[in-house]
């Protein structure tokens, strides 16, 4: 099978979000090719969402993803002949624990980043990085560990222990969650982004015609695409907002519905 790449990614303006997707099409051939699984690196949920969007118009093909644990933000994608079970895959993520005495310095997850890209490692090879008292938790490509372990070794000044963790050791982050009970003129895209990302219906509009904005991962540019319970709506910068639960009309004729914003 021939892949049309000028149709597949000749719309997207962004040279950055070509070169993703371009480079996703090489493992989709080797897919294609070989009939063998293939991974992507870890990318924001805006840049999966791109991904799994163009995935969708490849015939043969499935995906999934996974970052390590269930909310994770970055995630790899799994791309398999639609014949295979996606179950059976390994995203070759392993969990570290970044971990020194930080009881007299102040850290934050820009100063693990910076370490570790100060290293030459390259943002896709990493996934999320959660902050704990006693330094942080990684996820990252299994091919990476060695290298890690070895050359990681202070982190602000502080001497750091690399070690090899699994799921159970996670010290998940704290999920902020604001409940928004609203009503909506309809369940279109744009009224109900605005009132969960608290902004105007012609400001949100420009975002949606712009991509900027995710229905469960994937770019959509339709202000009028209907929204279901239960999707999740996502924005470069925004966060996330969950549709709850829709409650059906009031009495003046506008929808009811209960919206969870992730900040």
């Amino acid at each position: 099978m021939r892949l049309d790449r000028k149709a597949l990614v000749g719309h997207l303006n962004s040279p950055d979000e070509k070169a993703v997707l371009t480079k996703v099409l090489d493992s989709v051939e080797t897919v294609l090719k070989n009939h063998s699984p293939q991974l992507t690196h870890f990318y924001d949920p805006y840049h999966t969402g791109l991904i799994l969007s163009m995935l969708e118009r490849i015939h043969g093909l499935d995906f999934a993803t996974q970052g390590g644990y269930e909310m994770a933000e970055r995630t790899r994608t799994a791309i398999f002949p639609d014949y295979l079970a996606g179950t059976d895959i390994d995203y070759e993520i392993t969990l570290l624990a970044v971990e020194g005495n930080f009881k007299m310095v102040q850290v934050n997850h820009r100063d693990f980043l910076g370490s570790l890209l100060g290293l030459g490692i390259r943002r896709e090879m990493v996934g999320d990085l959660i902050v704990t008292p006693k330094g942080c938790q990684v996820m990252v490509a299994k091919e990476i560990v060695s290298y890690l372990r070895t050359n990681l070794t202070k982190v602000h000044k502080v001497g750091v222990e690399v070690r090899e963790i699994n799921a159970g050791e996670l010290v998940l982050p704290e999920l902020k969650v604001k409940e928004i009970k609203t009503t909506v003129a309809s369940l279109r895209l744009d009224a109900v982004a605005a009132a969960g990302f608290g902004t105007s219906r012609s400001r949100i509009a420009r975002e949606i015609q712009a991509e900027r904005l995710n229905i469960n991962w994937h770019t959509c540019s339709n202000v009028a695409a209907p929204i279901q319970e239960g999707d999740m709506l996502s924005m470069r910068g925004r966060g996330r907002v969950e549709i709850s639960e829709i409650k059906g009309n009031t009495k003046s004729g506008r929808i009811g519905i209960v919206l969870k914003r992730y900040l």
